[in-house]
């Protein structure tokens, strides 16, 4: 029987990310992992970030994680997304190499200090008067332990169904998780059952992509990881094309065959992300559908055929497939399938996401009810910090819906719940125009730093950024004089002249001005990065928007600072109703702010809830 202060049970992206967090803050950590060959694998679509997850994974890298520098240092294609609205919802996308990305992820942790990596199946939570105190595996080991984070995603009692084809195991062939669920359900814990899914992956040389529109990449944007200098150049591109009316045909014809529709499959899929046979059913007036042909390794001609994703049989899939202009020849490399798995009630947990019913035991990622790399990475960072500031007796962390995109995620999940796998969205998000990619080491790198997840050298890196930033913001009130170059600029942007002159803010408060394009032309300031002058022109141009959203958070912070206890037995409270009883009993809020935000609870009840504490 061996020790260790922590075990992280599963090497996924949230695995990954949590073995990390804990192993770097001191923390002697044991990565159990059914084979090192599934560490952070792209099971599904080779990419990271998107709208809403790319704001997710610059987040990790603010708070010291490894996400953003991977998928930067690993991009095929990067692109943002939603360039055509506000700065709010632009998204970073990379089109990742996924055997790249994998190898790089392992090497990081397998050079980590304080970080042990076992192959071996997670089998039995030890505990002692509702308190972590081991694990015991498949092999028959046992490891004594202060806390353990749970990582499993989608590998719980997971099978894989293609048409009648149902194997018992995990993604892309991987062995699957067998024991786990048992000690969940023995400790008290709600077991659930969903599901999503893969399309097909075809072989590159056999595509005619002259009926495809090219995707290409975007240049001199910024990247993931802000300590990432330049971007790697675009060295791959994608296709859109769509699926057609004998698409549409094919599946309604052979809807009976269809695992989703005959009752084999039972677990809840995914809203935000169906199968094909989902859109063409519940979208029945669509004649046809988006689909983008993206690379997924630069070992391999290998094509993932991201909007369909299908469980339907292997000769259904072929016909499918060539319905589609342009995949007439196609040959396949791998066929879709369908994954269901089991996961926990994600109401069952704190918002640090320790269990509510057992001490030191922590959840993050799919096996709490998220869809999504990027979603499963942020849970994972949180889930091993507040474990390793556990261990360490310090507070444990609660990340806000003001400060991030990760408090928004952690803050539904444990408050709302979810009853399908649950995606991150810009819309989420009430204080959107705060939590932009560009300032989210402004929000996070500084508690990142206080947990000791952030180095000293990142430290200093940022801090002289943000005094650049300072200093920058301080100019922008200097007064443009009249000029040629300036009416030129304002006449580019559809803005009238400018005869009297005017000052940097009022510029950037312009509907088209982009105060780094400005600077280009008006060589207005000089020393400064893009992501110095891009951040400083945009709080400049929404600063009355800013001010606002600030003015909202500073009256709403006064419930979130009322706390609640732990023990709390809110029936013993005159006045409430029932129903908002069960409610706060069962999720036990930590704050009035989070019982607010609980479904069935009404005002009347928080002002109840407010007089008696």
């Amino acid at each position: 029987m061996k020790n260790f202060d922590a075990i992280v049970v599963g090497g996924g992206h949230a695995g990954a990310e949590a073995s990390l967090a804990l192993a770097r803050t001191g923390i002697n950590t044991l990565l159990v992992t059914l084979t090192k060959e599934s560490i952070t694998f792209l099971a599904c679509n080779p990419s990271i970030g998107g709208t809403a997850k790319g704001h997710l994974v610059c987040e990790i890298d603010a708070l010291g994680g490894e996400m953003g520098k991977n998928a930067d240092a690993t991009t095929l294609q990067l692109r943002m997304l939603n360039l055509g609205k506000g700065p709010a919802v632009h998204s970073l996308r990379a089109q990742v190499d996924k055997n790249e990305y994998h190898r790089n992820m392992q090497k990081v942790l397998e050079h980590t200090p304080n970080l042990t990596i076992l192959e071996d199946e997670g089998a039995e939570i030890l505990t002692n008067n509702g308190e972590v105190c081991g694990l015991t595996t498949a092999h028959g080991k046992t490891f004594n332990c202060k806390a353990i984070v749970l990582c499993c995603g989608v590998y719980l009692n997971s099978r894989t169904i293609t048409g009648e084809i149902i194997r018992d195991q995990g993604p892309a062939g991987f062995s699957n998780s067998k024991n786990l669920t048992k000690s969940l359900i023995d400790l008290g814990f709600e077991i659930r059952r969903f599901k999503t899914g893969t399309p097909p992956r075809l072989d590159g040389a056999s595509i005619d992509y002259s009926k495809f529109e090219v995707q290409k990449g975007d240049t001199n944007i910024q990247t993931f990881s802000f300590l990432t200098k330049r971007a790697k150049p675009n060295t791959r591109v994608c296709y859109l094309g769509y699926t057609t009316a004998k698409t549409k045909q094919i599946i309604l014809d052979n809807l009976d065959k269809a695992p989703m529709y005959s009752g084999v499959i039972t677990g809840l899929g995914p809203r935000y992300c169906p199968s094909i046979e989902t859109k063409i059913v519940r979208f029945s007036d669509k004649e046809r559908h988006q689909i983008f042909l993206e690379p997924e390794t630069n070992d391999n001609n290998q094509i993932y055929v991201q909007g369909m994703s299908t469980s339907m049989p292997m000769d259904i899939q072929h016909q499918m497939i060539e319905s589609v202009a342009g995949l007439e020849n196609a040959k396949f490399e791998k066929y879709g399938y369908a994954i269901e798995y089991d996961c926990i009630n994600p109401l069952e947990l704190y918002p640090t996401l320790e269990s509510k019913k057992v001490k030191g035991l922590y959840f993050a990622g799919q096996i709490n009810g998220t869809s999504g790399y990027e979603e499963a990475g942020a849970q994972g960072l949180v889930a091993g910090l507040n474990a390793s500031l556990a261990i360490r007796g310090k507070e444990q962390i609660v990340l806000s819906r003001d400060n991030s995109y990760i408090g928004v995620l952690i803050d539904d999940l444990t408050t709302k719940g979810t009853n399908e796998p649950y995606r991150m969205m810009t819309s989420r998000a009430e204080y959107r125009l705060l939590l932009r990619q560009d300032n989210a080491d402004r929000r996070l790198t500084q508690i990142g730093y206080n947990t000791g997840l952030v180095s000293e050298e990142r430290y200093q890196i940022f801090c002289k950024k943000m005094q650049k930033i300072a200093k920058l913001k301080e100019k922008l009130s200097k007064t443009i004089a009249p000029s040629k170059e300036l009416d030129e600029y304002l006449e580019s942007i559809g803005e009238p002249p400018a005869p009297r002159g005017l000052t940097i803010d009022n510029l950037c408060k312009r509907a088209n001005s982009d105060l780094w394009q400005a600077n280009k032309k008006l060589k207005l300031f000089s020393g400064y990065s893009k992501a110095e002058v891009t951040e400083a022109g945009i709080d400049a141009k929404y600063e009355g928007y800013l001010r606002l959203q600030q003015q909202m958070i500073d009256r709403t912070k006064k419930l979130e600072e009322k706390k609640i206890p732990k023990d709390f037995d809110f029936s013993s409270i005159r006045g409430l109703r029932i129903e908002a009883i069960e409610k706060l009993n069962k999720i036990k809020p930590l704050s009035v702010g989070a019982a607010s935000r609980i479904s069935g609870v009404n005002p009347a009840d928080i002002t109840i809830l407010l007089m008696h504490l």
